[in-house]
């Protein structure tokens, strides 16, 4: 059990099993799977509740875009398929860093999204992954926004002023005409 002061943070959501000794394919919220590949715990919730229990990792692998687990306990698929839909969370000392230019979801959940001509779009409110790359999802006056995690869309992330910048090209948003 992780200590009452260490903050646990959300990393993936256990999309499926793999395999009949209960491996766990888990999606992660970012593109970055080096966390998970090296992780020697997480956590599972399941459900919407709160109550998290640790487990070890016994092996973490690449599978597609998502990350094969193993964790100590679970060597049976019946004990696995239960844990489908469980949200991991891994401690924040152990996600480690990332290279520049990189950040964890937890640290963009939030901010506020302002395109260059159009202004303010809105709150960073979710993020799914595509094979292409994520998808920031963004709610505000324009409803729900869908934009490409990609640099020449994302101009800037201002963690303090907590601010992303996006450069949108026509088609992205909805003109204020059609709202």
């Amino acid at each position: 059990m992780p200590a009452a002061d260490e903050k646990l943070l959300e990393v993936g959501v256990v999309a499926g099993t793999h395999g009949l000794r209960g491996e766990l394919r888990v999606r992660p919220l970012s593109g970055n799977t080096s966390a998970l590949l090296d992780a020697t715990r997480v956590s599972l919730a399941s459900g919407t509740a709160e109550a998290k229990v640790e487990h070890k990792v016994l092996r973490a692998a690449l599978y597609k875009a998502q990350i094969r687990l193993q964790l100590a306990g679970l060597d049976h698929i019946s004990a696995a398929e239960g844990l489908v839909g469980s949200r991991v969370f891994m401690r924040q000392a152990d996600l480690g860093e990332l290279p520049d230019d990189t950040r964890y979801w937890f640290q963009l959940a939030g901010l506020n999204v302002v395109d260059r001509q159009r202004g303010p779009l809105g709150t960073l409110d979710d993020l799914f992954s595509t094979p292409a790359h994520d998808i920031y999802v963004v709610n505000g006056p324009y409803g729900e926004v869908l934009i490409p995690a990609v640099d020449a869309l994302v101009v800037a992330v201002d963690l303090e002023a907590r601010q992303m910048t996006v450069d949108l090209p026509e088609g992205l948003v909805p003109d204020a005409d059609d709202l």
